[in-house]
């Protein structure tokens, strides 16, 4: 016999449990794509305590990139082209399921593909652990529709400024 507490189609506040009140609450929250984001980043920190850690990272990476629609794939491939050339000190890997690149283990810069939340633009972003402060404010993103090779050598001289 069902306990009354959990019963289906209880309500929150009418006999649901708090758990059951707190995941529908979150499933009202977030998208169906941020909580796959969420799952992902729990993966990614179960990966990341091997000893071939930063392998695997590469692995997960490259495997996120070829996972893409077309034209985000071709953008990811160009940026990771770009940063392991120029700026060969990062370490790639996946960050809430999106290629990114790390610095000591932090990440610095990442690549948000337009197909990850279904956005009208991808985007090329710094976290707060790279060292582009400039004044009071400045920008931590950029949106992308196309990469040409001057926007290239932009994101990599940006790149490079991000690690000091």
């Amino acid at each position: 016999m069902p306990d009354t507490k959990t019963a289906a189609g209880a309500k929150p506040g009418k006999g649901a449990t708090k758990s059951e009140s707190s995941s529908r609450n979150s499933a009202k929250r977030f998208t169906a794509e941020e909580r796959e984001a969420m799952q992902e980043r729990a993966r990614e920190l179960k990966a990341s305590r091997g000893k071939d850690a930063k392998e695997q990272g590469l692995r997960d990476l490259l495997a996120k990139i070829e996972e893409m629609p077309p034209e985000d794939r071709d953008m990811a491939e160009r940026i990771h082209a770009v940063i392991t050339k120029k700026v060969p000190e990062l370490t790639p890997k996946t960050w809430y399921g999106m290629p990114a690149y790390a610095k000591d283990d932090k990440i610095v810069c990442f690549f948000q593909p337009a197909s990850k939340f279904k956005a009208r633009y991808s985007t090329f972003g710094f976290s707060d652990e790279a060292m582009l402060d400039d004044g009071e404010m400045w920008p931590t993103s950029w949106a992308l529709r196309k990469l040409s090779a001057a926007d290239e050598d932009k994101l990599a001289a940006l790149v490079k400024r991000s690690i000091g």
